[in-house]
This record gives structure tokens, C-alpha cells and sequence, in this order.
């Protein structure tokens, strides 16, 4: 590579390829661990910061590569003590990430974004009325996981626990970087962690369900569900049309068998649309093919909508009815929301 050519992120390269670039220059091989561990376990944003390097090789890396960081545009601190972080991209673009803090369980979850905008419409999300522009790579999701946990240990003294993929964007129409970010994360030579403290929420894509269930993967998946029949999913969530209830339920059940992993339904209620008994009555049904948790998930208003958060009694009730026949229900009251910080609510606003 001569310094005419175009600098590349050399984060996208994998210890190999970085083994061979070193080889080229001359360097020895283990040169690649170095530096490995320097963009990956110690996020070094500047190759100045690889201090067991010599000046020269530092030097050279500079001037044929790039480290695209994410860096910190803005943050939000809700009552709540939820903090929402919107981070600037190489190329200008913004997306946004969330702490989660329950203290008192010792809990710290990070909600990280995987894609600039997204391409489903959902009717319900801030996020489904941005277009999408693009995908992100690895790294700059990888860098929302590793910057949130600074925050963590700043604010609350203590790392992060959990990692939930459900911030702006699909993950599963970003197959590639979702599955290498993880890989990261949980390597070794990354942050190391178990990959069962990783959820991935996705909106409800089968074929890529089956795919995440032959590639053996280790991490918890989430369904949005949001209407537990099809005409009023087809309403709410256009992805549904393409991927029926019958079709999800088998891909589900399919990733099930495969891996023995938690799955979690995700299910926003909605004043007298999703929330009455009839409704509680096909979610349960869903409920018996296969282990599930669900969610219960109170609505977050957005500008547009024309939705309205249930009363507390609709959603005791919807709960109460579930756990009285056998499913593992949670209600999830939400957080963040005076910093449009909540379930649906990420969008980049000034």
C-alpha cells in the first residue's frame, strides 16, 4: 500500500490479514497481536496510543490507515438515571445508544444501535420513520458497547452486565457486522463477555432466524411481536406481510431446537388495539410451541402516531391473565422517556 492510496479503516481487517499486512512491511507477524489488542481490548482510537510500537511503525500505520472511532455528540441524563449517548460517525451520520441502570440488581445494560436509521416503517417506532442509510461495521457498534461502559464506570462505578441489541436499526439486515461485533465482544481477545448476557432483538425476519440458528449462535433472541394475528401485525409492522405468524412461529421454534436458547417476546401495548383479553388469548397460544418470556412493554408516544399507551389496569390484567395459565411475563415499565430515551423513541432528535 503506497500513501496515494485511499487510507481503509484498519479495524476492518482480521488478525490474518494484519499479520500479512506486517509481513509486507517487513515487521514480524506478531506485530498483528499488538495492535489487535491495542483497537480491541484497549479501543486505542489514535495508532500514537500504541505505545509498544516504535515511532517509526507507528508512523507507517498512520499514514496507510485510519481508525474509525465513533466520538460523543451529545448526551442526555434522564430522573430515571438513564443516559442516552448520540454519537457522530466518520462520515457524518448519527446514531444513538442507551444506558439501562438498575442498580439495585446490579444490572447495567447497554441498548446498542446497528443501523444508520432503518427500512421497516413500523408504525409505533421514531427510528421506522427515518430512512435508512446504512449498515454499521463492527467497530462502531463495538465502540457504542465499549464508550457506554466507561460511562458506566464513571456514573455508577460498575461495568456493564448485559448488551441488548435493540437500539436504532434491524440487526438481522445487518447480518455481517451484528455477527462479528459479537464475536468480538465476547472473544478473548475483545471484552470477554458470556455471550448468554447478549440479546438480539429483531422485528421478525425468518429466513435470517434459520440462519442465526445454523451458525450455532450463543446469545438470546427477542421477537418484536407487538399483535399476536396477523392482520393486525400486517397494520402495525409491514415486515409482517413477507413473514407470517405461522412462518416466524417455525423459524422460531426451528432456532429453538438448534441452539436451546432463550427466547423472548417483545410486546407493546397499545390503548384498545392489542391489549384486550381476546388479544392475551392468541399471545398465549404462541405462547405453547416453545419456552418463552415475554415482555410486556409499556408504550412510549412519538410524533406521528396516532397510538396511545394502556391504562395500567389493561396491562396488569393482559399480565396477570398470562401468568395465571403458565408463561413467564414481565411488565417493563419504561425508562427514559422525558430524553426520548425509551422503547421506540431513539431518532436523533436536536
Amino acid at each position: 500500500m503506497t500513501t496515494t492510496d485511499k487510507k481503509i479503516d484498519i479495524r476492518l481487517l482480521t488478525q490474518e490479514q494484519l499479520q500479512q499486512v506486517f509481513l509486507d512491511m517487513g515487521e514480524k507477524k506478531f506485530r498483528a497481536k499488538q495492535v489487535y489488542e491495542w483497537l480491541w481490548q484497549k479501543g486505542a482510537r489514535t495508532f500514537e496510543a500504541m505505545t509498544n510500537l516504535s515511532k517509526d511503525l507507528r508512523e507507517t500505520l498512520n499514514t496507510n490507515f485510519v481508525i474509525n472511532f465513533i466520538s460523543e455528540d451529545k448526551v442526555q441524563r434522564s430522573a430515571d438515571g438513564t443516559i442516552k449517548s448520540r454519537y457522530r460517525l466518520y462520515d457524518g451520520h448519527m446514531i444513538e445508544s442507551v444506558l439501562i441502570p438498575v442498580p439495585s440488581d446490579k444490572r447495567f445494560t447497554v441498548c446498542v444501535s446497528c443501523q444508520v436509521g432503518c427500512s421497516l416503517t413500523c408504525k409505533f417506532c421514531a427510528t421506522g420513520q427515518m430512512k435508512r442509510v446504512r449498515n454499521l461495521d463492527a467497530g462502531e457498534i463495538y465502540d457504542q458497547v465499549i464508550q457506554v461502559n466507561q460511562q458506566c464506570l464513571e456514573t455508577f462505578g460498575h461495568p456493564l452486565t448485559n448488551i441488548v441489541y435493540m437500539g436504532m436499526g434491524e440487526p438481522l439486515l445487518a447480518y455481517k457486522s451484528l455477527m462479528e461485533s459479537i464475536r468480538l465482544i465476547t472473544s478473548p481477545e475483545g471484552l470477554n463477555m458470556a455471550p448468554r448476557r447478549i440479546t438480539v432483538s429483531t422485528a421478525g425476519i425468518s429466513k435470517m432466524i434459520r440462519k442465526l440458528a445454523d451458525d450455532k449462535v450463543r446469545f438470546n433472541l427477542a421477537l418484536s411481536l407487538h399483535a399476536a394475528d396477523d392482520a393486525k401485525r400486517n397494520e402495525i409492522m409491514p415486515i409482517n406481510e413477507n413473514n407470517g405468524l405461522e412462518v416466524l412461529m417455525d423459524s422460531l421454534e426451528y432456532f429453538y431446537k438448534e441452539t436451546g436458547n432463550r427466547i423472548s417476546y417483545e410486546y407493546i401495548t397499545f390503548q384498545d388495539y392489542n391489549d384486550g383479553m381476546d388479544d392475551a388469548r392468541k399471545l398465549l397460544k404462541l405462547c405453547k410451541r416453545f419456552p418463552v418470556h415475554v415482555n410486556i412493554i409499556e408504550y412510549n408516544p412519538i410524533d406521528g402516531s396516532e397510538f396511545k399507551k394502556s391504562s395500567e389496569k389493561n396491562i396488569d390484567e393482559f399480565a396477570a391473565f398470562l401468568i395465571r395459565n403458565n408463561v413467564m411475563t414481565t411488565v417493563r415499565r419504561s425508562r427514559g422517556k422525558d430524553i426520548d430515551a425509551a422503547c421506540g423513541q431513539l431518532a436523533n432528535k436536536e
